[in-house]
């Protein structure tokens, strides 16, 4: 354990969040995704896990630690339910209450197309597998930046 950190974030995570740089992309799949075959495509080339949150826990951990982009618009997706893009699943609002939470104001989660959803994860830097059972619950992060801290005159 470390003093500052949410116990939920394990260390193969909190090293894939360290080795990834600005406009590399995280993402959260649900229990039916078929996260590892996506996740050997991926920069990482392996799942993490995080089985034994939903994807609300398991995104307002990593929300803890993550800067999101401010550069693009599509710093946050969601997979669009097929047949029904327009449709917001129950685990798809909650991410984005958990996401408007973290970040204090209203980042959408733009809707991606099943397969451009599956196209974005194979070019991620990673992949984490949550516990979540609920069709749909699979969210892009794109990462952004930390600013340095404010110089004091010495």
């Amino acid at each position: 354990m470390l003093k500052g950190l949410d116990p939920r974030l394990n260390a193969d995570l909190l090293h894939a969040l360290m080795a990834m740089g600005h406009g590399d992309d995280l993402v959260l799949v649900d229990a039916n995704f078929p996260a590892d075959s996506v996740a050997r495509q991926t920069r990482l080339g392996r799942s993490l896990s995080m089985e034994n949150l939903s994807l609300p826990q398991a995104l307002a951990a990593i929300l803890t630690l993550y800067p999101l982009d401010d550069f693009v618009d599509d710093a946050l997706a969601r997979m669009e339910v097929v047949g029904d893009p327009a449709a917001v699943p129950d685990v798809q609002a909650e991410a984005q209450l958990v996401v408007d939470a973290a970040e204090g104001r209203h980042r959408p989660l733009v809707g991606l197309e099943r397969h451009a959803f599956y196209a974005r994860a194979a070019n991620a830097y990673a992949i984490v597998r949550t516990g979540e059972r609920r069709f749909y619950g699979n969210v892009a992060l794109r990462k952004g930046v930390v600013a340095p801290e404010p110089t004091r005159p010495t």
